[in-house]
């Protein structure tokens, strides 16, 4: 099948030759195509210009079964790439948010049997056709929100079989939904309770049972570890870390949210994709980042609706660092997967440009997945996935106008979403 889109006001964020992240005063532009085509066959980007250069180019006419979109007044953006979430998941857990409106912080709810243990208990007895129903659920939202890529976490099973179970329905979810899909083994998201006097019997068991098991059955791409105060130590999460780089897994870390716990380094050191949250970042953390190639990966939703201070991206970008934004889309700490807010709270807090913003949820949150090849710009022969706005008029329009759904529009993987 092949889609033509025309009449495009701006053309976002296109490439001949992108580069795999975009760091410091790079990340400050995002290259433009004014009134311009876009041309999507088998899957992928094959041509794109102005409309001047399609008005010569009448070969298209003669392609069997062409789809013409008109874009008057709209523009094209490559889809968002949300590289930080925990989609798979059972229920809510509004109760803890009306806790937090009265004063429970974070740590105290999880010391009171809430929290990440919470979602535990109810993942652990739900069936994984239910798990697999609500998870289509939530992907569908944020596909029409304009993401066509994203990484999804366990960690909601903390025994063997229920993190083999999550990590099953997330391989489910790859085969029915249309989203380009990495999975992460997070079986160190929190201590179960059934271990809380052994904890050095649960870090052995996630090293030497959960770990060869998921890589044995292909369950997962990236080994994660919640490295922060009250979780995991450092020493933990490097033993952790090297079992799964032994079986293939490739390092990512929860590091710094609640105190400077040491995660970034830990990371760094074990060469890890990206390292993701960071409210908690100062000079020794950033001159180990630029010694390395880890994306700090920012997930200012979680900061908003925690009430935690917001990691400093100005400090970050301005000293010459990458950065991605990712939702954190899961039941505790961040229960919406709207990239277009999480873009608007990265420029209002965070004090990110649009541009940066954009930036940082498309090219930089593709590398933090593994996927610079394939997503995060407008590039002959990366996949068309691609969103259509409402008529806006400028690009900053997407974070300034926070809360509404601009996507008009969504193509993934060649095809209109509908």
């Amino acid at each position: 099948m092949s889609i033509l889109i025309k009449n495009i006001k701006q053309l976002v964020s296109v490439y001949e030759n992108p580069p795999q992240k975009l760091c410091g005063k790079e990340m400050a532009s995002v290259p433009i195509l004014n009134n311009a085509f876009l041309f999507i066959q088998d899957q992928q980007i094959s041509r794109f210009g102005s409309m001047d250069e399609l008005e010569s180019w009448t070969d298209f006419e003669q392609i069997p079964d062409i789809q013409i979109i008109d874009a008057n007044g709209k523009m094209v953006f490559p889809s968002w790439c949300d590289s930080h979430t925990h989609l798979v998941f059972d229920g809510s857990r509004e109760d803890e948010f009306v806790d937090k409106i009265k004063g429970l912080d974070y740590e105290e709810i999880a010391r009171r049997g809430g929290g990440i243990i919470s979602s535990v208990r109810k993942l652990r007895q739900a069936s994984e056709e239910s798990l697999l129903c609500q998870a289509l659920m939530r992907a569908d939202e944020i596909i029409r929100g304009g993401t066509a890529a994203v990484e999804i976490k366990s960690g909601y099973g903390l025994s063997t079989e229920s993190e083999l179970k999550m990590l099953r329905v997330i391989q489910a979810l790859r085969v029915q939904s249309p989203l380009s899909i990495r999975s992460t083994f997070l079986g160190a998201h929190a201590v179960p309770p059934e271990f809380k006097e052994n904890r050095a019997e649960y870090v052995r068991l996630i090293t030497e049972e959960m770990i060869p098991e998921i890589a044995a059955q292909g369950l997962a791409d990236f080994c994660d570890v919640f490295c922060d105060r009250g979780f995991f130590t450092v020493d933990e999460t490097d033993l952790i870390l090297k079992a799964g780089l032994k079986h293939g897994l490739i390092p990512k870390i929860h590091a710094n949210e609640l105190d400077f716990s040491g995660g970034i380094q830990v990371g760094v050191k074990n060469n890890a994709l990206s390292v993701d949250h960071l409210e908690c970042v100062g000079l020794d953390e950033i001159f180990v980042l630029l010694q390395s190639n880890t994306m700090p990966t920012l997930l200012p939703g979680t900061a908003f609706f925690l009430r935690l201070p917001y990691a400093p991206a100005r400090k970050m970008i301005d000293a010459g660092l990458p950065v991605a934004l990712a939702s954190d889309y899961n039941p505790g700490s961040s229960p919406s997967g709207v990239m277009s807010f999480v873009l608007s709270l990265a420029c209002i807090q965070m004090r990110m440009t649009p541009e940066e913003a954009i930036n940082a949820a498309t090219i930089n949150g593709a590398y933090a997945m593994g996927l610079s090849h394939s997503h995060g710009t407008i590039t002959v022969g990366k996949q068309a996935n691609i969103f259509i706005t409402k008529p806006i008029p400028s690009l900053a329009y997407i974070p300034y106008a926070y809360g509404r759904n601009l996507v008009e529009t969504c193509i993934l993987n060649g095809k209109v979403y509908a």
